[in-house]
């Protein structure tokens, strides 16, 4: 726990989760897990970021208390629980590669659909409350299996184009309430064991830093770069999913 290798990459991969929580760097914080991989098991690493990321959540809910989207969490919140549900039954048969390879080509198509013409003439329509049970529901499996819900959330949320302040409270929000739920699951995976919650309590105030500091940040950020940024951060952050799915499953 106390290897200088170990520590670099857990503080910061924490710090950058914080980041990205508080929506200063898009879907980033989802390479928690696979860097953290770099120093225990991608399941240790899942249970162990849980409570590091509630923490999160409870900095950044208050934070954007008043900018927040309810139409939008009322229509995926649904979804979302199914596939936290989803995620609890496979959580035996669908390995971390595979979920990281599935996510990584759904994200690719994502950003292939936001430079097509027919995608420039859909945003700002209202949100279809289909696609967002659709869209809830892969981003409470994904969560739950390897915390990398952020990209099929932002499939649905990017194309509203909401002002930054508000697209952060909605995914703070949003993932507050899913990453909640799956306490009672994880508990009883065994993924919240006494080890893992040492390491959470030594990293949580590290995210919390992060958290702040990207609060702070995005409410001076245009809109204009803060789309182009995190549209930009999505595509190289498919590029390595697939990567790291493909050499996975190879593995």
């Amino acid at each position: 726990m106390f290897d200088p290798f170990f520590v670099t990459i857990a503080v910061s991969t924490v710090l950058l989760v914080g980041l990205s929580k508080a929506g200063l760097l898009g879907s980033l914080g989802m390479v928690g897990v696979p860097l953290l991989t770099f120093i225990m098991p991608a399941r240790d690493a899942a249970g162990m970021m849980l409570p590091v990321l509630l923490a999160m959540d409870a900095i950044a809910v208050w934070s954007y208390r008043r900018d927040v989207d309810w139409h939008i969490l009322k229509i995926m919140l649904p979804g979302a629980m199914v596939g936290t549900l989803i995620g609890w039954g496979l959580w035996a048969v669908v390995s971390d590669a595979m979920v990281l390879l599935f996510v990584g080509i759904i994200t690719l198509l994502f950003i292939l659909d936001a430079i097509l013409p027919l995608r420039k003439r859909l945003e700002g329509l209202p949100p279809s409350r289909p696609w967002g049970r659709f869209w809830g529901t892969f981003a409470g499996f994904t969560s739950f299996v390897s915390h990398t819900g952020a990209p099929p959330f932002q499939i649905y949320v990017l194309p509203q184009r909401l002002p930054p302040a508000v697209f952060a409270g909605t995914a703070a929000w949003f993932f507050a309430i899913v990453n909640t739920s799956k306490l009672i699951p994880y508990y009883f995976l065994g993924q919240l064991n006494p080890a893992n919650l040492t390491l959470s309590a030594m990293l949580a105030p590290v995210g919390v830093v992060g958290v702040l500091a990207g609060v702070y940040l995005v409410r001076r950020i245009s809109a204009k770069y803060f789309y182009r940024i995190a549209y930009w951060l999505v595509f190289l952050l498919a590029l390595k999913l697939v990567w790291d799915g493909v050499t996975g499953l190879l593995g």
